[in-house]
């Protein structure tokens, strides 16, 4: 008997995957945890249902939304990720040589948990020395915080439940003040397809807030659409005016310095949604 995975991304479309087995439900404090196996995508990670992350196509995202951001910044050396409990994030942030620490803060301890388990690709830098693991609220732990990040990401779930307050503005004030004077913040805003309101929202906050503000995009098989956002807040630096030397050599599958520019290049569509 044959079992496919259905995500109903909106009331009349979805995404659809055959299954080979699960590896691992559970009902955490926070949200509904399965590990499953997938024919074509390998182990996937999902939470209350919605696709967060594959072995197969994860290398997007987490190298969209790290790379963009630590190459902007000229010494990114304190980094901190809220959310991000697969590991991904952390992963590529190591690869940039000048980076000292990297703080990550998930509410889900058990999304650590299995991630470590049955995304071992994904997951694997969770454990490195460099690295410091809170199981903790991150949107107080950004209120707690004051000029004490060069970059942070926020690599949240969709806008329900615990990461709600991720998406308000008042969390992106506190980022401000968590960030040092020239530091730089990130952050994962949906697609432009299904939740323009949100994606524009968060856009106009963030201008208000940081001095440089713009939205880029990336291409992610198994996320609503296939076409993602993010948000990027700068005190000082401009993503669009990275000089080609900052550029050192990382190992990638998808971000590349040209990337990086086109990234920026938007279709008309969503440029007015910035409007």
């Amino acid at each position: 008997m044959e079992f496919w995975f259905t995500e109903k991304q909106t009331e009349r479309f979805g995404i659809t995957m055959k299954i080979k087995r699960t590896l691992h439900t559970e009902k955490t404090d926070f949200q509904q945890l399965d590990m499953v196996e997938t024919e074509e995508f390998g182990n996937m990670l999902l939470l209350d249902g919605m696709v967060m992350t594959t072995e197969k196509d994860e290398f997007v995202y987490h190298e969209m939304v790290t790379h963009v951001p630590l190459f902007t910044h000229p010494n990114p050396k304190h980094v901190l990720v809220v959310g991000g409990g697969d590991g991904g994030a952390i992963r590529e942030i190591l690869k940039h040589p000048s980076v000292e620490k990297a703080t990550l803060v998930d509410i889900d301890g058990k999304v650590i948990e299995y991630s470590k388990t049955y995304l071992p690709t994904i997951a694997c830098a969770l454990e490195d020395e460099r690295v410091d693991v809170k199981v903790a609220d991150g949107f107080m732990h950004i209120a707690q915080s004051a000029n004490e990040y060069d970059v942070i990401m926020v690599d949240s779930t969709e806008p329900v439940g615990p990461a709600a307050k991720l998406f308000e503005r008042g969390f992106y004030e506190g980022i401000s003040k968590a960030l040092k004077e020239d530091g730089i913040f990130v952050a994962q805003t949906d697609n432009p397809w299904f939740h323009q309101e949100l994606v524009s929202n968060v856009y106009k906050d963030v201008k208000e807030i940081f001095p440089i503000t713009r939205l880029y995009t990336a291409n992610i098989p198994t996320y609503p659409s296939g076409m993602w956002t993010f948000t990027i807040g700068s005190k000082k630096h401009d993503p669009l005016a990275v000089e080609a030397t900052r550029f050192h050599d990382v190992q990638t599958k998808y971000y590349t310095p040209d990337i990086h520019r086109a990234a920026f290049v938007l279709p008309k569509f969503v440029q007015d949604l910035l409007k």
